[in-house]
């Protein structure tokens, strides 16, 4: 009697969990998987995930949209997150934007899929592509994704577009700390395009003085050093260079380059022109930048501290 009482107990017990595996809701299955890449479990989680989704799927109530993107930005995640499998991560991130585009979800998606496509399928127009349509939803990070698609237009070597898109950022972002890096990249574009020259080296200038404390200062103060000699301008190159030479964070890297001008200068000199084994002759080169500018030997001595 005991033993058949033991073994109906066994029975109910199993029936029971039965039915409560059949009571399971999406809801059970979205925290089942939660538990499961807590605890460093992506396939099992990806399963619950996968649970979750399938239940959802013929329900459109606005409860049941919430999670179904909550249980695809889950999945893509930790495709992406967990497993580093990118084109599963792909996927299942535009099944998200496709299903539920205007979801919180689906902005997040958006932003995740332009990097995956930039970085590991060189899909640059495709992440341009994404980056603007999560811009048209105005989210908090506008102006940092604003500079990311005026730096891709930089990579498409589509530059008079990247300037475009570059301007667009101090102009609606006034406040934002991604304005230096804008007016930086700004000039940059319009160093690439013909004619331009003077326009970027007014964009360097306005970063200068619009952001002196900027790290990027002293590079924006080197790069129109390289505008002027590219101009042939040496002279004022290295008037440049020498006033670089006071914050920039590679010293001799701006030494080298006023080294360079001052080595084209003397080759345009007439002696340079007929001698160049003197014009190459270190003891007749200036030893500072003080003497590269003409400087006499007393002044460079105070310069060096002598």
């Amino acid at each position: 009697m005991t033993r058949r009482l033991s073994r109906w107990a066994c029975v109910l017990a199993v029936g029971a969990l039965a039915v409560t595996g059949c009571r399971d809701k999406p809801v059970d299955h979205m925290q089942r998987a939660r538990d499961a890449i807590f605890e460093k479990r992506p396939d099992e989680a990806l399963v619950e995930y996968r649970k979750a989704y399938d239940m959802l799927l013929r329900d459109e109530s606005p409860e049941a949209l919430v999670m179904r993107a909550r249980a695809l930005k889950g999945a893509a995640d930790v495709y992406w997150l967990e497993q580093r499998k990118v084109k599963e991560a792909v996927s299942v991130y535009r099944q998200l934007i496709q299903q539920c585009p205007e979801s919180p979800e689906s902005l997040d998606a958006r932003i995740i899929l332009a990097e995956l496509l930039r970085v590991h399928y060189r899909d640059l127009r495709g992440s341009i592509d994404q980056l603007t349509a999560a811009l048209h939803r105005n989210p908090p990070q506008s102006a940092e994704l604003q500079y990311q698609v005026a730096k891709t237009y930089f990579e498409l070597q589509d530059y008079p577009q990247c300037e475009l898109e570059a301007k667009k950022l101090p102009e609606r972002f006034a406040t934002s700390p991604y304005v230096d890096d804008a007016l930086f990249l700004q000039a940059q574009a319009l160093a690439m395009v013909e004619g331009k020259r003077q326009e970027a080296l007014r964009t360097y200038a306005d970063l200068r003085t619009r952001f002196p404390d900027s790290e990027l200062a002293p590079y924006a103060l080197f790069e129109m050093g390289k505008l002027r000699a590219d101009a042939g301008d040496n002279e004022k190159a290295i008037e440049t260079w020498v006033e670089c030479l006071k914050t920039h964070p590679d010293p001799s890297l701006v030494q080298d380059a006023i080294t360079r001008a001052r080595r084209r200068l003397a080759n345009l000199t007439v002696e340079g022109i007929g001698q160049k084994e003197v014009a190459f002759d270190r003891s007749k080169q200036a030893r500072t930048s003080v003497e590269a500018m003409g400087g006499s030997a007393e002044e460079a001595a105070r310069d060096r501290g002598d």
